[in-house]
């Protein structure tokens, strides 16, 4: 299991090259985009994204919410990104299908409930993971799911923690990396790692100082906390 020097950090929900220029500065290792996804705040288009991505200078993770295959690949194309993520409820034979049409890793979001919000079914967890790790996912975020029905469910961004108790079983039992996301900020990014043992981080709402505006000094304390170094 990666040690807080070697985890992984992705701030995603960056809304402009000024600001994915702040992640890199800040010692992060992956720029996340939000595309075309209406319900966000930190949403961009195509053509906005493209501008992000020709500028800057770390790899960029395109992040997509129940769209097509057809519709994902035209964009990947245009974007060259290291990867895709999928935000929603896409099953295994989409990522099937889209592996075969991009170049580039596809990611796969799972949501568990915000922590006190629900029982969790491990082994259900465990073989939707599974069966898309046999349609070829590359890595796995472990994210939270608010909302009692299914008009008023949010999908990520919440802000919410999940139960981390919960999320380092589905590390330990996953056969590729797992990236833990929701509600992770400077003041517990390291007893996330600690408790959970996560390949990496998915870190948005935590280094804001509104929605889609990333805060300089939030994200660099939230690397150098989550690489155990002193701020001092």
């Amino acid at each position: 299991m990666p040690s807080g020097k070697d985890v992984k950090i992705q701030i995603c929900g960056v809304t402009s090259a000024d600001d994915a220029r702040l992640v890199a500065q800040a010692g992060a290792d992956y720029v996340g985009l939000i595309i075309e996804v209406d319900a966000s705040p930190r949403r961009l288009s195509v053509e906005q994204a493209g501008q992000i991505c020709r500028q800057s200078p770390l790899p960029v993770v395109a992040m997509f919410f129940n769209r097509e295959v057809e519709q994902i690949g035209k964009t990947v194309a245009l974007l060259r990104p290291h990867a895709v993520q999928l935000l929603g409820q896409e099953p295994p034979s989409l990522v099937e299908k889209l592996k075969q049409v991009v170049d580039c890793e596809v990611w796969k979001s799972v949501h568990l409930p915000a922590q006190g919000m629900g029982e969790v079914n491990i082994t259900e967890y465990q073989d939707r993971i599974n069966s898309m790790v046999d349609a070829g996912i590359d890595a796995i975020i472990i994210d939270t799911v608010v909302g009692s029905t299914q008009e008023d469910r949010r999908y990520g961004g919440t802000g919410q923690v999940s139960n981390w108790t919960i999320a380092r079983k589905i590390v330990d039992g996953a056969p590729v990396r797992c990236f833990l996301a929701g509600g992770i900020k400077p003041e517990n990014v390291r007893q996330a790692i600690e408790q959970v043992s996560p390949y990496g981080l998915d870190i948005s709402s935590g280094v804001e100082s509104a929605p889609g505006k990333k805060d300089p000094e939030k994200m660099k304390r939230l690397v150098l906390a989550a690489r155990g170094i002193d701020p001092q």
